[in-house]
């Protein structure tokens, strides 16, 4: 799933930490990194915006309950 234009970036990781089962993030070159480990999370954050906003990212998550909650996040904020 391609999520887009996440400004609250705080909010969006409480998001991913509140997921049961792993989210990842795919990478242009293809790896997945794995979000709820807060290593990478900050590892792939620091590349991937300078300005505060995140203009687009590649998700997979594998639990239908944890895809709700990342629409309703994109939904909503």
């Amino acid at each position: 799933m391609k999520i887009q234009n996440i400004t609250n970036i705080e909010k969006f990781f409480e998001v991913v930490d509140s997921c049961k089962g792993k989210v990842e993030l795919v990478t242009g070159e293809g790896d997945r990194l794995n979000l709820k480990s807060k290593l990478s999370q900050y590892v792939s954050m620091a590349k991937l915006f300078s300005d505060g906003t995140i203009s687009e990212l590649e998700l997979l998550a594998y639990e239908p309950e944890d895809i709700n909650k990342l629409v309703n996040f994109m939904m909503n904020n």
